[in-house]
C-alpha cells in the first residue's frame, strides 16, 4: 500500500497570514498528488467571519487536488463567548462549524487509512489561569473520552489499514502552552492502535516517534515565527512497513517551498525512525 497526506498548519488568516506563502501551496501541492491534505488547526487569527471566509476559499482551491480534512485550534475559538468552565464546547466554535461543517472532529475513511480527528482545544481552562493567565486558552488537553472513541473507530479497520490521528495541540515540543497532559496523551493514543499523528499549534516543524506511534508536527504557513525559525509543512508516505516524512521548507530569496529533508520510519512501532537527505530516498 501507499498512501499519501499533505499535512499543513496554523496558516492564521487575519492580520498575521502570509499570502505569499499561501499562493505558493496552492501552486506547489497539486504537484505533490496527495490522497489527502489535512490541516491541523488556527485557520484564523480571532476566528472572526471574514477570516473564515478566506481561510474556506483556500480550502476549497485546495480541494481541487485531494478531500482536505480539517480541525480548529485554539485561535478558532470565540472563547469569550462562553469564558467559564467546559460545558458546551460548540458554542465556541459556532463560526468556525458555519464554514467547516457541524464536525469538529471529523472522521474520513480511505481504503488506505482512517483519519480520525481528535478535540484538544477547550476554551479557557481556569485551573491552569490561577497559575499563568498567558496560558488560559492556548494550552490544550486531550480527554481520555476521546482516545476511547479512537479505539471503537480503529477496530473495526482492517488491519492493514494506517490509523491516522489529527490533532492541534503538539505532541513533541515541551512548552507552556502544548498539551496539559502530554505523557497521558501519548499513553492513550499508543493504546489507541496509532500509527501517524498530525499535530500543530507550536509553529516548528519535527518529526519523531513515541512508543511506537509516529508524529508529524507541522510547522506555520504564517508569519506567526518563533525566533530562527521558517515556514514549513510536511509530505507524509504511508506504506505498508514504514511512513516517511518529507520536510517542505519556505525559501524566503525564492519564494517557494522546497522538499529539506526526509525522515523515515518503521511502521507499527517496532523501531526507532532515522533521518536520511533529503534526495536519497
Amino acid at each position: 500500500m501507499s498512501f499519501s497526506i499533505v499535512h499543513l498548519s496554523d496558516p492564521h488568516f487575519g492580520e498575521d497570514v502570509d499570502l505569499q506563502k499561501i499562493v505558493a501551496t496552492e501552486h506547489l501541492i497539486p504537484d505533490l498528488q496527495p490522497d489527502a491534505v489535512v490541516v491541523t488547526g488556527d485557520l484564523t487569527q480571532r476566528a472572526r467571519h471574514g477570516e473564515f471566509q478566506a481561510a474556506r476559499a483556500w480550502i476549497r482551491e485546495l480541494e481541487r487536488t485531494a478531500p482536505v480534512i480539517v480541525i480548529p485550534g485554539d485561535h478558532d475559538m470565540q472563547w469569550w463567548t462562553r469564558p467559564v468552565g467546559r460545558l458546551d464546547v460548540r458554542q465556541l466554535f459556532e463560526n468556525h462549524t458555519t464554514y467547516f461543517g457541524p464536525i469538529l472532529t471529523p472522521t474520513v475513511q480511505f481504503t488506505e487509512a482512517i483519519i480520525a480527528g481528535v478535540m484538544t482545544t477547550h476554551g479557557v481552562q481556569w485551573g491552569v489561569a490561577m497559575r499563568d493567565p498567558r496560558e488560559a486558552i492556548a494550552r490544550g488537553m486531550l480527554d481520555r473520552t476521546e482516545t476511547q472513541r479512537l479505539r471503537e473507530v480503529f477496530k473495526k479497520a482492517d488491519r492493514h489499514v494506517a490509523r491516522v490521528v489529527v490533532m492541534h495541540h503538539n505532541l513533541l515540543h515541551d512548552e507552556r502552552v502544548g498539551l496539559r497532559n502530554a505523557d497521558q496523551a501519548r499513553q492513550w493514543l499508543g493504546e489507541a492502535d496509532v500509527d501517524l499523528v498530525l499535530c500543530g499549534h507550536a509553529h516548528r516543524d519535527r518529526a519523531d516517534e513515541l512508543g511506537g506511534v509516529i508524529v508529524s508536527t507541522a510547522g506555520t504557513v504564517s508569519t506567526r515565527l518563533p525566533g530562527g525559525v521558517e515556514s514549513s509543512f510536511h509530505r507524509i508516505v504511508v506504506e505498508t512497513d514504514a511512513i516517511q516524512i518529507e520536510l517542505y521548507g519556505w525559501e524566503r530569496d525564492k519564494s517557494r517551498f522546497r522538499r529539506t529533508d526526509v525522515f523515515a520510519f518503521a511502521r507499527r512501532r517496532n523501531e526507532r525512525g532515522s533521518k536520511v537527505a533529503a534526495g536519497s530516498v
